[in-house]
């Protein structure tokens, strides 16, 4: 048993107080109801409605097509099955980026409609002014560093970041910046395992980590990956847990065989 299931609510504050009491944090994505309500029941600290809905919901490429309207339905759906997990909802590509009033707007509305209870936005100095706004509101944000996939078309690639010494440093400056501006905790993808454990080690709030290496405050993952639903996805740090996709198109194989065969329904399954 956690030493927190007796905490009805997981909040930010209960974030900051594993990191100090060094307990590690668990975060999974959702994006529907019923998947909140396993992913809850199953313990998990932290829930991310992410904006990898776009991929493994929808089926786009990229996260960028992706509406701040599909968000909050989808964190609508998340929270309604959540009892226990902190609830954070990305704000999608275009929501935040370029002007700190619109990007109030959005985490309002992301707060008020979709029912979270923080944001998560991508980026360092960059859009400092838009997080610095939404914090001073009252909201928590989560920071995003190393790949950022709302950034891909700049980057070009969804390889390792940060391996240069240049971008390295200017990831730990973000991070201690993003810190100071009142961030609650940090999301750090796809960067060295090195450069992950001393970017934790230089800043009190918690770093959560997915390809970043086993030295940050928790981990997350999607769920759809983690439970084996996406064949063609295989990066080096995702574990899968099940084989869901064989499992699934397995019990589909054999319900389209016993209809065909007219052995379903049979008799004890008629009225």
């Amino acid at each position: 048993m956690s030493v927190h299931s007796e905490i009805k609510r997981v909040t930010t504050e209960t974030l900051r107080k594993m990191k100090f009491d060094g307990e590690k944090i668990t975060m999974l994505t959702a994006y529907d109801f019923t998947t909140a309500k396993m992913v809850d029941a199953g313990g998990v600290d932290a829930v991310l409605i992410g904006d990898s809905a776009a991929n493994v919901m929808a089926g786009f490429e990229t996260t960028l097509p992706i509406t701040l309207d599909q968000m909050i339905y989808h964190t609508q759906s998340v929270a309604r099955g959540i009892e226990r997990a902190l609830v954070v909802a990305d704000l999608p590509f275009g929501t935040y980026q370029s002007n700190p009033d619109r990007a109030l707007e959005s985490a309002v509305r992301m707060m008020k409609e979709g029912g979270a209870h923080a944001v998560k936005i991508e980026g360092g100095k960059e859009i400092s002014k838009s997080v610095k706004k939404i914090i001073n509101a009252g909201i928590p944000v989560m920071g995003h560093l190393g790949l950022t996939p709302q950034s891909i078309y700049q980057f070009g690639t969804y390889k390792v970041r940060a391996k240069e010494d240049s971008e390295a440093e200017k990831l730990i400056a973000d991070a201690k910046l993003l810190e100071d501006l009142g961030c609650f905790s940090l999301v750090l993808e796809k960067i060295p395992a090195d450069l992950a454990k001393k970017v934790s080690e230089s800043i009190t709030i918690p770093t959560i980590g997915i390809g970043a290496g086993a030295h940050c405050d928790g981990q997350v993952l999607v769920y759809h990956d983690m439970v084996g639903m996406n064949k063609g996805f295989s990066p080096k740090f995702l574990r899968r847990y099940l084989d869901l996709y064989t499992e699934i198109t397995g019990a589909v194989s054999q319900y389209v065989k016993d209809v065909k065969s007219a052995d379903f329904p049979n008799q004890n399954e008629s009225y």
